[in-house]
């Protein structure tokens, strides 16, 4: 007889896994099938390796301008090698730490690759699980007790957690040498004197700011005329200063029009104000956005709704069918790790029956890891007037707060969006040093509803990063100190 489950979810990534452990905590009976590695793209390939490299990037950057610190180092040098072990190895420890929670939550792992056979109709959902795409298990890692086999599962309800993969162009397909997705530009065998990034989204931004920062000589291709293009424009235009000022290079509403490889690299024809150039380097990385992993599951068979690559869901993470969820970038945007939790908590305590909130993706906040960082959280001033908002903006560069004249990161600015006539926080921008930290502080001021007063009578410590929020929040109503 098949295996049986109150709750099975087909995905280990940041979703799944959260998912999976919160269903346990509830008393369902919960596997996840998985066919790689526990912790999804995330922890592997995506959110915690690349921040591995830009702290070794970081530090380097340090090391190089210790003399504005009054530190005397000898020029600094880097073993590419040592800096991809520390990555992956930052990886390693943290799968293998998802897999122990695993066990601890007495949650069965499937290793292999998914396939729903049967769903709807009031039944249980059925599963095929085969052979993994890859091995299953890295040595390093343990291997939870559980159930590793292949066959058939059923489930009570079954949670799509595939997540997503680098969108790829037709002509402009990655060949792992010299045209690169996140993939191969995660560990390089060696460091490319010279590439091209196509994107300028938060994948393509923090690896042009990664090989800049160690030395190569980095151009950015960006189809829209902004860079960062969901950012603030007015933030956006702060962060793309800096990045040209570390000598980054950066051709905006700008289209790749043919990439060749060539005996040692690639040429790349770019179009831009009705002209044509061809760019040389050695590596092209493609950072044109992702796309749901959503083949092979067998959806269209049983009539779950898919639109352009998306699973379609209710706010609660319902599919079109009974006992079929969806959660994560497979669910569509904005394709966030943390999305992807709390998105999957929603939908295991909504199958449970209690009370939940659903969530406001306006009060997800976005991070870029580069230098300088980048956060945001809620509307654009553009979009909040496009809304047809009355707002109020206020703004605090980072030249003026003491904290950042003392850490030696004087450039950057933090910029609130108010509703003039209630006083409600529409949205907070931020570029500058540490702000993928500060940020949080509007996204709870988010959401307790806190209004301007609220935040203007907040104490702030002293002397921090932190102050230029209040400061911002001052300017809005013509009450700032410290400019």
């Amino acid at each position: 007889m098949a295996e049986s489950y109150d709750i099975l979810i087909i995905g280990g990534g940041p979703g799944g896994y959260v998912a999976a452990i919160r269903a346990a905590q509830l008393g369902f009976k919960t596997a996840v099938v998985e066919r790689e590695h526990m912790g999804g793209i995330c922890l592997n390939w995506g959110c915690i390796p690349t921040k591995a490299l830009l702290r070794s990037a970081e530090i380097f950057h340090y090391a190089e301008h210790g003399s504005n610190y009054g530190l005397k180092i000898e020029k600094p040098t880097f073993e590419m090698d040592a800096v991809v072990k520390r990555s992956r190895g930052v990886s390693a420890q943290l799968n293998g730490g998802v897999a122990m929670l695993m066990k601890k939550n007495k949650i069965d792992i499937i290793w292999g690759q998914a396939k729903i056979s049967k769903a709807g109709k009031g039944g249980p959902v059925e599963v095929e699980v085969g052979e993994p795409t890859k091995p299953a298990v890295q040595p390093q890692n343990p291997v939870p007790k559980g159930v590793l086999g292949h066959g058939t599962y059923k489930a009570k309800h079954v949670i799509i957690a595939t997540g997503a993969r680098p969108r790829v162009l037709p002509g402009i397909e990655p060949d792992g040498d010299r045209i690169w997705t996140y993939f191969e530009a995660m560990k390089p065998a060696s460091m490319p004197k010279s590439l091209i990034v196509m994107g300028s989204g938060a994948i393509g931004i923090e690896f042009a700011s990664f090989y800049r920062t160690m030395g190569a000589d980095v151009t950015v291709v960006e189809l829209l005329p902004q860079i960062l293009p969901v950012e603030d424009a007015e933030i956006a235009a702060v962060a793309r200063k800096q990045f040209e000022k570390q000598g980054l290079k950066i051709l905006s509403d700008a289209k790749v029009a043919k990439v060749a490889k060539t005996g040692d690299g690639v040429e790349v024809t770019v179009e831009q104000g009705g002209k044509s150039q061809v760019l040389k380097a050695e590596r092209l990385i493609s950072a044109v956005g992702v796309q749901g992993n959503t083949e092979g599951l067998n959806l269209e068979e049983i009539g779950v709704a898919v639109e352009r690559g998306i699973i379609k869901i209710d706010a609660v993470g319902r599919t079109n069918i009974e006992g079929v969820y969806a959660i994560g970038d497979v669910a569509g945007a904005p394709m966030l790790a943390h999305k992807a939790e709390h998105e999957g908590t929603i939908c295991v305590e909504a199958i449970k029956g209690l009370h939940v909130h659903p969530m406001k993706r306006e009060q997800i906040p976005g991070c870029t890891y580069c230098q300088p960082q980048v956060a945001s959280v809620g509307l654009t001033e553009a979009k909040a007037k496009e809304n047809g908002r009355e707002v109020k903006v206020g703004r605090f560069r980072f030249i003026a707060n003491g904290k950042a004249i003392a850490l030696g990161e004087p450039e950057g600015m933090v910029k609130t969006v108010f509703d003039a006539k209630t006083g409600e926080l529409l949205g907070a921008h931020m570029v500058g040093a540490e702000v993928t930290e500060l940020i949080q502080g509007f996204v709870v001021a988010m959401g307790l509803e806190t209004t301007e007063e609220d935040l203007m009578h907040t104490v702030f410590p002293h002397p921090t990063l932190s102050e230029m929020m209040h400061e911002s929040v001052l300017d809005a109503y013509g009450r700032v100190i410290h400019m």
